[in-house]
C-alpha cells in the first residue's frame, strides 16, 4: 500500500423514515434554502411533500429539471438563484446527476467566474455554500463523496472533477424512496456501483488483501442481490442492501492505500458528451471491452476476480484463460438484468469515434492500472461497437 489519510466528514443516516430527521440537520445552516431536484419524479413519490412539510417556515428556492447528465447551463442557473435569494443551504434531492449538480452549484455560487474554470482544473475551488442530499436512486455514490461530473454541451465536453468544499454535510437514505425507481434506472445504478469497486479493483499497489476482500464482497453481494430486486422492484429489503453499497463503492474506504484505474469513466463520459446516453448504459457496454484489452497486464488479478465473484473454476486454465470467464460472466450477468451490450443498441456507429478518443486525452494519456492513448482508445471504442 501506499502511504493515504482517509477523510469522510458526510454524516450518513441511513434507513427508513429517516427523512424525518432533515429539519434537525438542516436548521443549523441558516433558513435560505435551494432546493434542487431532476424531472419531477419525486412529486409522484410524495417525497416532494414531504421535504416541503419538513422545511415548514424556511424561505425555499427551487431549482428543478436538472438533467440526467448534469448541464453547465443548469448548474450557472442554480448559482445565479444561490446569489438573488441569498441562499445558505442547498438540498439535493434525486440521485447522482442532481447530487453533483448540487455540487457544481455550491461551488459556483462562491465563485466570481465561469464555473468551468474549476470544472476543467484551471481554477481551483476556494469555498463553496454548504449542501446536504436526500437520495433517490442507488448508484454513483455521490451522496457520500467530493466528486462531481458535468457536462458542458457547447462544446461536448463531460468530465468529473471534485473538491473537499462540496462534501455533503449530511445524506438522508431511505431506500424507501428508491422503490419507485423504473426497471432501467435501476439496472444503470446497479452497472454504475459495480463498475465502481470494478475501477478500484485493478491496480498496480501491493499488499491490499483487505480492500480486494472488501470489494470482492459487496460485488458478490450485488451480483447475489440484483437479479431478485429486478424481480421484485419494490421490495424495500433489497433496496436496502443495493443501496448500502452503492455508497460504500464510492465514499473512499475501498480506495484506501493506492489509486485505482477509472480509465473506461474517462471513456465513458466522452461517449455521453457526444450522445448523451445513460452513464450506467455505456459502462456496461464499455468495460468489459476495456477488461479484454488489458487482460495481459495482469492476469492473475482478472483470475482472481473471476474465482471469488463469479465462482470460474480455475482448474487446468491459464491465469488469461479463467480471467476471460470471469469477464464473459460479467458480461452475462449485466445482459441479464437488461444492461445494453453494444454502441449499436443506443444508435451509435464510428462515425464520431476518432471525436471520442479525443475527448479522453484532454490531460494525456491516462488510467492507473496501465496507460491509455489516442490508438488503445480507439480499440476499445471499435469493439464495443
Amino acid at each position: 500500500m501506499n502511504e493515504f489519510v482517509y477523510w469522510n466528514p458526510v454524516k450518513w443516516i441511513f434507513g427508513k423514515d429517516t427523512v424525518n430527521q432533515l429539519r434537525d440537520n438542516i436548521a443549523p445552516y441558516g433558513e435560505n434554502v435551494l432546493l434542487v431536484y431532476g424531472g419531477g419524479s419525486i412529486k409522484k413519490s410524495g417525497l416532494y411533500d414531504l421535504v416541503l412539510k419538513q422545511l415548514d417556515g424556511f424561505n425555499i428556492t427551487e431549482l428543478a429539471g436538472v438533467e440526467p447528465n448534469p448541464r453547465l447551463t443548469t448548474v450557472k442557473r442554480g448559482a445565479q438563484l444561490c446569489r438573488e435569494n441569498q441562499v445558505s443551504f442547498i438540498l439535493a434531492v434525486g440521485g447522482g446527476s442532481v447530487i453533483d449538480c448540487a455540487k457544481a452549484v455550491a461551488a459556483a455560487a462562491k465563485y466570481e467566474g465561469d464555473p468551468w474554470d474549476f470544472i476543467t482544473k484551471k481554477e481551483p475551488v476556494k469555498n463553496g455554500l454548504p449542501l446536504g442530499t436526500i437520495l433517490t436512486l442507488a448508484a454513483t455514490g455521490s451522496e457520500m463523496n467530493s466528486g462531481s461530473v458535468i457536462t458542458n454541451w457547447d462544446t461536448n465536453e463531460k468530465l468529473g472533477w471534485g473538491s473537499p468544499y462540496v462534501f455533503p454535510k449530511f445524506s438522508i437514505c431511505d431506500p424507501y424512496w428508491t422503490t419507485t425507481v423504473p426497471r432501467d434506472q435501476t439496472t444503470y445504478g446497479i452497472v454504475d456501483m459495480m463498475t465502481h469497486m470494478l475501477e478500484q479493483y485493478f491496480h498496480n499497489s501491493e499488499q491490499t488483501d483487505v480492500q480486494d476482500r472488501m470489494i470482492e464482497g459487496t460485488l458478490k453481494t450485488v451480483v447475489e442481490t440484483a437479479p431478485k430486486l429486478m424481480n421484485d422492484l419494490q421490495n424495500d429489503k433489497l433496496r436496502e442492501t443495493v443501496m448500502f453499497a452503492g455508497t460504500i463503492a464510492l465514499n473512499g474506504m475501498l480506495q484506501m492505500g493506492y489509486r485505482g484505474d477509472w480509465a473506461t469513466h474517462n471513456i465513458e463520459h466522452a461517449v455521453s458528451a457526444v450522445y448523451d446516453i445513460p452513464h450506467g448504459g455505456g459502462l456496461a457496454i464499455l468495460f468489459p471491452n476495456w477488461m479484454k484489452y488489458n487482460i495481459d497486464v495482469k492476469p492473475e488479478r482478472f483470475k482472481k476476480l473471476a474465482v471469488r465473484v463469479f465462482d470460474i473454476d480455475p482448474g487446468g486454465k491459464t491465469d488469461k484463460e479463467a480471467g476471460l470467464e470471469g469477464i464473459e460472466a460479467l458480461r452475462h450477468f449485466w445482459t441479464s438484468i437488461e444492461a445494453p451490450s453494444r454502441l449499436a443498441d443506443y444508435d451509435i456507429d464510428d462515425s464520431r469515434i476518432d471525436e471520442m478518443a479525443g475527448k479522453t486525452l484532454f490531460n494525456g494519456p491516462f488510467g492507473n492500472f496501465t496507460k491509455l492513448d489516442r490508438e488503445d482508445v480507439t480499440a476499445i471504442l471499435r469493439a464495443s461497437l
